[in-house]
């Protein structure tokens, strides 16, 4: 291929930077062009895009968010947005893409690789919710923020023997809340993924750590299952313990990228250039144990993901 494209599609996520410096470089070195494209498929479809060079994407690994912006665009999921964003892709002569987001974006390379444009997708996505993957791009860097904001959240809770909900981000995934609940001591940890009984795990699991003297308390809640101000409200109503409740929201997907999101997002979008390179797509690059795979990209999405319930278990165990 002589000349590929790369953007980024659906919620951002930190490490993506890295993933698209290690497109643009590797192209490059390939001989490559590598056109940028704005905003998603809505950059694919308006033809909202510049050619990048080596010094494109300089000083920009430790940045969080995304350099080419990202937008969602139901005007792509239907067959004249398809067939603009094929028009732009000939007129421009991109001859395969790099999608850089979660399934939603992969569902869009799929359907443009079927239509002869071949794109590769790389995970990026702070859900860690991809099935064919061990490990998304921004998942570690978001699990990090969210213990920085429930760690200064205790200081403020211990002080005044509260009981602080907090809801962090993961609509149909746990995984942030699981981890992150580990890591910051939690209470109570409450997923999507597992039915809860408001009266056995969280009320007596409190009532139980005040019989060995506990007095402030974290209750970790994922987004999916929402509700914490009511929560909170319930909690003060039946034990006194005076309670607030905290939604972190979209503080999670901003900040500099931790190391394992910069290397991860790096040797993804070196993987990638290398499919393309071969005329390779419909593909979606992924993190099994430490290696970096592709699968073919119906297989990954028909994939099902399931959350580690033995590791839930430990949570509660070690957190009485």
């Amino acid at each position: 291929m002589k000349t590929i494209g790369v953007l980024t599609s659906g919620g951002d996520a930190p490490g993506m930077n890295a993933a698209v410096r290690a497109v643009v470089r590797s192209g490059c070195e390939k001989g490559m062009r590598v056109v940028g494209i704005k905003r998603g498929y809505n950059g694919l479809m308006y033809g909202d895009m510049y050619e990048m060079n080596l010094r494109s994407v300089s000083n920009i690994i430790n940045r969080g968010g995304t350099i080419l912006y990202s937008a969602r665009s139901p005007e792509f999921k239907t067959e004249e947005g398809m067939q603009k964003a094929i028009d732009i892709c000939k007129k421009e002569g991109i001859e395969g893409v790099v999608v850089i987001g979660g399934d939603g974006s992969f569902r869009g390379a799929r359907d443009l690789s079927l239509r002869g444009i071949p794109c590769v997708g790389i995970p990026g996505t702070i859900d860690n919710d991809i099935a064919c993957c061990d490990y998304t791009i921004g998942y570690d860097t978001a699990m990090n923020t969210v213990m920085e904001m429930v760690d200064r959240l205790r200081d403020t809770t211990e002080s005044h023997d509260r009981c602080s909900v907090v809801e962090v981000m993961g609509r149909r995934a746990g995984y942030i809340a699981l981890n992150a609940g580990i890591a910051c001591g939690a209470t109570t940890i409450l997923i999507p993924e597992v039915e809860y009984d408001f009266e056995r795990d969280v009320i007596e699991r409190m009532r139980r750590t005040q019989k060995t003297g506990k007095r402030h308390f974290i209750i970790i809640v994922a987004e999916g299952i929402g509700g914490v101000g009511e929560m909170a409200k319930r909690i003060e109503e039946i034990t006194g313990i005076e309670s607030r409740a905290t939604v972190l929201g979209h503080v999670q997907r901003g900040g500099s990228p931790t190391v394992r999101d910069r290397v991860a997002g790096s040797l993804m979008g070196f993987k990638a250039v290398e499919l393309l390179e071969k005329g390779i797509g419909n593909r979606v690059v992924a993190m099994k144990k430490d290696d970096i795979v592709d699968y073919d990209i119906f297989e990954a999405l028909n994939m099902q993901k399931q959350i580690d319930l033995d590791l839930y278990k430990i949570a509660h165990e070690i957190s009485i």
